[in-house]
């Protein structure tokens, strides 16, 4: 592996963190972490289907989404929220779940689609 490779997924994984950070800050729990994953699913879903378009320096590739995507949502965050929820409000924690599942992966599929569609668009003509 790179230097430049390493770097650019420790700034991007700084990054993310902070994000993640400033996102729970300014929501309440466990919305932060709902809007975490399916944001950071629709963004990598988006950046994968450009990069299938678009080449792209994987020190790039990288840091985007290992770097700062991987930081910035979380599944880990995700089970454990599930199961405090579990022990509250049943309902309310399946719905956390299977929204976090689904919109994730819908939002993935929508991103993309989107990234393939920008990625093929060519602005000079």
């Amino acid at each position: 592996m790179k230097w430049k490779t390493i770097c650019s997924i420790g700034i991007g994984g700084a990054l993310g963190t902070l994000c993640r950070y400033v996102l729970n800050i300014w929501t309440t729990y466990p919305l932060g972490t709902l809007i975490e994953n399916l944001l950071a699913s629709f963004l990598l879903g988006g950046i994968t289907g450009w990069f299938l378009i678009r080449k792209a320096p994987d020190w790039l590739k990288a840091g985007l989404g290992m770097g700062f995507l991987g930081s910035f949502s979380t599944m880990s965050t995700l089970a454990a929220e599930t199961v405090f929820l579990l022990q509250y409000e049943v309902i309310f924690s399946l719905i956390y779940l299977v929204t976090s599942f689904f919109g994730g992966v819908g939002l993935a599929l929508v991103g993309m689609m989107l990234g393939r569609w920008i990625g093929d668009t060519n602005p000079c003509s």
